[in-house]
């Protein structure tokens, strides 16, 4: 099976209460080879991205490594205070995640609307 590369586009919109909310729109497959797209582009956003939206509705696939760099980009955003909401999964992947202890550091949201109003709970 040939990986479909992992692509991210970071946008920006505003949450409810009119806070910036960036906007990291993932799309191929999440996979060891992930590691520039996922963890290079989190890490290359402003100091000042306090609420951060996952879009992982355009990702076909998702395995274990691509999970544990998920989980590494989580586990920095907590350290720095950083929220982050995620929508898009399928059924199958909000099952992995609830498994794997992922909705510890993020909610799993419907769409895009619920996401963002949860950064005002």
């Amino acid at each position: 099976m040939q990986d479909k590369t992992t692509s991210v586009k970071v946008s920006e919109l505003s949450a409810p209460t009119g806070e910036p909310i960036t906007v990291l729109r993932f799309s191929g497959d999440i996979t060891s080879t992930s590691k520039a797209a996922v963890l290079g582009t989190y890490q290359s956003l402003p100091a000042d991205a306090k609420r951060i939206l996952l879009d992982l509705s355009k990702v076909d696939y998702i395995n274990s490594s691509g999970i544990a760099l998920i989980i590494q980009m989580l586990m920095q955003a907590g350290k720095a205070g950083q929220s982050i909401q995620t929508f898009g999964l399928s059924p199958h992947f909000q099952k992995v995640f609830t498994m794997v202890g992922i909705t510890k550091y993020t909610k799993i949201h419907p769409d895009e609307p619920a996401a963002c109003a949860a950064f005002a709970e």
